[in-house]
């Protein structure tokens, strides 16, 4: 069963989200933040919630800010306001009633959910397929020094997925994503964490997987793709993601006497 519902971030921006439960009554969820010019109606997105719901586990998807159906012009996005938003969702699933709740994060999601999970105790586990940690490093990778004097002088960015027109993003996102880098924050995280990415991932450095789970403490692991990119395009590494994300999801989420 699916609910589309709007909520709102403390600041008043309507957030557009779907909650899908499964047959009989649960109290345990997932939450799902998409990736960066992604939504909640991704593919990882509703392949997690095909195959959580089938476990009796309900999800949570919305749109960041700018994104989507929610409100805002993206120009004004800005990681802070993304971790904000993260924790209005998380704080109404505890409303409704979820006593289990896990946390995914993709890519800028993946960045998102660390930052919330270091602020929270709630977080049953965590998941996250090839998460951004340093996104200025990324991002200086991606565009290079002159294009991000472009971005500095005209507020606008190339179309990360392919598209020929710029997209209008301040640069204040750039800025405040240098006070947003995850490596520390993740020392703070006490949920059974998960980490999936390609090892030929050619957007997010593997490096930063690799750092960020020598920070983690408790249970973690990490599970790399050899042959997966950033999306996972062939069908058996996006298979092989989403079941490692399912089966980790469905295990931590156990109520457990």
């Amino acid at each position: 069963m699916e609910e589309a519902l709007t909520f709102y971030d403390r600041h008043g921006h309507g957030i557009s989200a779907i909650l899908s439960a499964p047959d009989g009554p649960t109290k345990r969820i997932a939450v799902l933040c998409h990736g960066f010019l992604s939504g909640k109606n991704s593919t990882t997105n509703k392949t997690l919630t095909r195959l959580l719901n089938s476990h009796g586990i309900a999800t949570f998807c919305f749109d960041f800010f700018g994104q989507g159906d929610s409100q805002g012009p993206f120009e004004d996005l800005t990681t802070s306001l993304a971790v904000e938003q993260a924790t209005a969702a998380l704080d109404l699933m505890t409303a409704k009633g979820f006593s289990r709740i896990g946390l995914v994060g993709s890519s800028f999601g993946g960045l998102v959910a660390i930052l919330t999970a270091a602020q929270r105790r709630d977080i049953a586990c965590l998941a996250l397929k090839c998460p951004v940690v340093d996104f200025p490093e990324e991002l200086r990778i991606t565009f290079g020094l002159e294009e991000l004097v472009r971005w500095q002088a005209t507020d606008t960015i190339p179309n990360m997925m392919g598209g020929s027109d710029r997209v209008r993003l301040r640069y204040g996102f750039y800025e405040d994503c240098l006070k947003q880098i995850a490596y520390g924050p993740a020392e703070h995280i006490t949920a059974p964490t998960l980490i999936v990415q390609g090892e030929q991932d050619e957007c997010v450095p593997l490096h930063q997987s690799r750092r960020l789970y020598d920070r983690l403490g408790g249970v973690k692991r990490l599970d790399l793709l050899p042959a997966a990119d950033h999306r996972f395009t062939r069908k058996e590494d996006f298979h092989q993601m989403t079941t490692s994300i399912g089966d980790w999801l469905v295990s931590h989420l156990t109520i457990r006497s």
